[in-house]
């Protein structure tokens, strides 16, 4: 049990083992003073999150949602944030007192913020000629089309960019993030990933580049950029942070780029979690050394 002032809180996905969510907001818990705060990682399948959302009670303070649940929640809470809503995507679930005996449940989406924030660390990053970059985002490109790569189309929207390119492996596939964008009222032109040559000179023309696609799937891609040689490229953010640094990011420094691993996503969109799940700003500092303890080492971004 979380104690008699405590609450509960978790991650759930499927599959969830590998979550670095219960490091961060466990660190969090003890810098905060919230000893009687537990925080878990539960496997829920979609066909359980049904049963698991309708037992939620008062002792519970939020869930952290991975895939694939985060759109099949939608259908399961009270209210649903607008920015969540827009984007087709809750991430954190916050389980919130009411007068009856069943709490009400809110959805909401702290992964918009995570991509904004990471993005702004890279802008901040020197270009390959030592000189600081204009920290703009005008100019971006989305690979990938799942629920991260709607939550990316929002953060661009919030750093200036309402066009970027978003290369997908099937258009067929591209529905959900196609109707997001039209709920947000942003224009992004999709593209498929063939042929390479174009999706290279895409990238080599942005000022920012945001990788939402799963670990190892940008292997072959980051051969590519490689064989082609480098130049001045922008900022890559590369959501996935197994191995540190991935393929991508590796081949995006060597061609004269600018890369922030996942991780500082992951950071961001927690430290949001824990302000909405406790009412207090999260203690970034505990957040981040314990991040690095569990990774082995200091952020892998250059």
């Amino acid at each position: 049990m979380s104690g008699p002032d405590g609450r509960r809180a978790a991650v759930l996905g499927h599959p969830v083992a590998h979550s670095l969510s219960p490091v961060l907001h466990r660190a969090a818990y003890a810098a905060l003073g919230l000893d009687t705060w537990r925080y878990d990682a539960l496997d829920v399948t979609e066909e359980q999150l049904p049963g698991f959302v309708a037992d939620l009670d008062a002792s519970w303070a939020g869930l952290s949602l991975t895939m694939p649940l985060k759109q099949t929640v939608l259908g399961l809470l009270d209210h649903v944030e607008p920015l969540a809503e827009v984007v087709g995507a809750v991430n954190t679930v916050l389980v919130q007192a009411a007068a009856g005996t069943r709490p009400v449940l809110v959805g909401a989406n702290t992964d918009v913020h995570g991509v904004v924030h990471a993005v702004q660390e890279g802008l901040t990053l020197p270009g390959a000629d030592g000189s600081a970059r204009t920290g703009s985002a005008r100019r971006a490109v989305i690979l990938g089309a799942g629920a991260t790569a709607a939550s990316t189309l929002a953060a661009l929207a919030q750093l200036g960019c309402t066009s970027p390119q978003v290369f997908v492996r099937s258009m067929a596939r591209a529905g959900g993030t196609m109707r997001a964008a039209h709920r947000m009222g942003v224009e992004p032109k999709f593209l498929t990933f063939a042929p390479t040559g174009r999706v290279l000179a895409s990238l080599a023309s942005a000022d920012v580049v945001v990788s939402t696609l799963p670990p190892h799937a940008a292997d072959e891609l980051a051969a590519e950029l490689t064989e082609s040689g480098g130049g001045d490229l922008g900022v890559l953010l590369d959501c996935a942070y197994d191995p540190r640094p991935t393929a991508l990011g590796a081949a995006w420094v060597v061609a004269g780029g600018s890369y922030v691993s996942g991780e500082r996503m992951l950071l961001h969109q927690a430290t949001e979690q824990v302000r909405l799940m406790t009412g207090r700003t999260a203690p970034v500092e505990a957040m981040e050394e314990a991040l690095a303890g569990a990774l082995g080492g200091p952020p892998a971004s250059a």
